[in-house]
């Protein structure tokens, strides 16, 4: 690890590259799965989707000791109109990436492709409520949103547990930047989404945060003050919050 910055309650990890980021943001993942698994009989878990967690599921399935029939697994977005099955889903990339390929005993997907996106909302946040959160895998947005809670709707008070939300052009080029989609004109104008208070309901946030393209966003979830105009900033008030970040996205804090 090249340097370690601690804001409020967040704790934030440079290391070498990006390898050795998402292996220890999975080494910290399996080890709060495991000891919740000594006391409860299911683990509930949420994923983000992105590239940037590609080397964090990775190094995960090499975990040993974890009991995934006894997790049970769940996504922070969508985009509307699309079903699971669609390439640039986040549903297909959790299927592709891990959803797919360790056994968990229940996957539950945003249904994208639900002719009544508000009804979507409402089932998938009863089903948050029904199985409270143990563990979020997250990354933040290169305007510093956790999952799509972009600064002009970020509520860190949200009453809702999921809600629908537009995706304005900062939002949409992103994608570009990330190789999902070709152009901006591809890219979804609108989502589904996993409230604030639904993230950091979790137990465990661990935000894994790699590319030069990040790096004024985790340097302003450091430094900027607590506020929804910087989403990922309610990080540094969660009780177990970590960030996971390569030369790149730290070079700020470097």
């Amino acid at each position: 690890m090249l340097k370690e910055v601690i804001k409020d309650k967040l704790s934030v990890k440079i290391y070498e590259n990006r390898a050795e980021a998402g292996k220890d943001a999975a080494r910290k993942g399996a080890e709060a799965i495991r000891e919740l698994q000594k006391t409860q009989e299911w683990v509930n878990i949420i994923f983000a989707a992105a590239p940037s967690q590609n080397d964090t599921l990775a190094a995960l399935f090499k975990e040993e000791g974890i009991d995934w029939t006894r997790c049970r697994a769940f996504h922070m977005d969508e985009y509307v109109g699309f079903p699971k099955e669609k390439e640039q889903s986040f549903g297909y990339y959790l299927y592709e990436h891990v959803f797919g390929k360790l056994p968990f005993g229940e996957v539950h997907y945003v249904n994208g492709a639900n002719p009544d996106p508000e009804a979507e909302c409402e089932r998938y946040g009863e089903l948050l409520t029904k199985y409270p959160t143990d563990i979020v895998f997250l990354g933040i947005g290169e305007n510093a949103h956790i999952a799509f809670n972009d600064p002009w709707v970020a509520d860190f008070n949200d009453p809702k547990k999921v809600k629908l939300v537009p995706l304005d052009e900062t939002c949409r080029n992103q994608q570009v930047h990330d190789g999902c989609f070709p152009t901006i004109d591809d890219v979804p104008t609108h989502a589904f989404t996993l409230t604030i208070p639904s993230l950091t309901a979790a137990k465990v946030m661990i935000c894994t945060v790699p590319a030069a393209t990040k790096a004024e966003a985790v340097y302003n979830t450091v430094n900027a003050k607590i506020s929804a105009d910087v989403p990922a900033t309610i990080m540094r008030l969660h009780n177990n919050a970590t960030m996971y970040c390569d030369p790149d996205s730290g070079a700020k804090l470097l």
